[in-house]
């Protein structure tokens, strides 16, 4: 064989080589145990390209799933694979890890329910973020860690930054269940998927269940300790609790990116929200 299409050759295929290696690493059928749940819990996590050959640590992004779905939801409808290899690649978004919980097995959702039967925020914050961050490279610090999700993720979302700011840089909720926005939708959804309760608790239930009530409530500086990333569709079913967030957050006079561009509830319209996500985030984690 010629000698300089030899050299080509062999360029060529390490060239080949070291493309196939700068991808990410999705692994959707991860594991833990749950005290608090008493099950097995899933979880989907996405590794950047480089995870494999470097030995620091790395940002973290929670993506949530939504109503319907499970930890493969961002995995299988969302591309996160792709996406967010191309957002590195182009240099729009830091490598991070991405960790994707299940929150559709046992009951659906990302809350405590109202008997404290069932405490999925505290396995949350008690055992996934714990387990998750001993057991990959991440970074453990406020401003390293970001919160984002769709429609019932995006519910869980606000809820849990707002519940805690202490703990997150950005949170990014898209096509956001903001909770009910009435005491008496609160109570007609209890009732329609059975659930017991005590009049006396449906009050307190509520004000710490709705998005709304809590940028009320909650100290305006700790709201505004994180970077918020609001993006919900024109004819989404959803929009009045969003545009009321909106407002709400504009009395406050709390910083906050708020979109609203053409489209339904639907994973075309959150594949197209997740680049801006990740560079979202991504301007926090690198110090902006």
């Amino acid at each position: 064989m010629n000698k300089a299409i030899l050299i080509f050759t062999t360029v060529f295929h390490l060239a080949g080589l070291l493309a196939l290696a700068q991808t990410g690493k999705v692994f959707d059928n991860m594991s833990m145990q749950s005290e608090i749940l008493n099950n097995e819990r899933k979880f989907a996590v996405y590794l950047p390209p480089d995870y494999s050959t470097s030995i620091r640590s790395y940002p973290v992004l929670y993506l949530l799933h939504g109503a319907g779905d499970d930890q493969t939801g961002w995995v299988q409808f969302g591309e996160i694979l792709r996406i967010a290899d191309e957002a590195i690649k182009s240099g729009t978004a830091t490598p991070m890890i991405v960790i994707m919980p299940d929150a559709n097995t046992g009951k659906r959702g990302y809350f405590n329910d109202i008997s404290g039967e069932w405490r999925y925020e505290d396995f949350f914050f008690g055992e996934l973020m714990p387990f998750v961050e001993e057991k990959f490279r991440i970074k453990k610090e406020k401003r390293y860690r970001a919160i984002a999700g769709l429609s019932m993720g995006g519910g869980g979302t606000l809820m849990y930054a707002l519940h805690h700011p202490e703990l997150f840089s950005s949170a990014c909720p898209l096509s956001a269940y903001v909770g009910p926005l009435t005491v008496d939708g609160l109570k007609e959804r209890l009732d329609r998927n059975e659930e017991k309760y005590s009049e006396n608790d449906l009050q307190a239930y509520f004000e710490r269940h709705n998005a709304v009530e809590l940028v009320k409530d909650v100290p305006v500086e700790d709201i505004k300790s994180v970077r918020w990333y609001i993006d919900c569709g024109d004819d989404d079913f959803l929009y009045e609790g969003n545009s009321l967030l909106h407002i709400e957050m504009k009395k406050r006079d709390i910083p906050h990116e708020y979109r609203v561009r053409d489209g339904v509830h639907s994973w075309t319209y959150w594949r197209e929200s997740l680049p801006e996500v990740l560079k979202f985030v991504s301007d926090a984690f690198h110090q902006y």
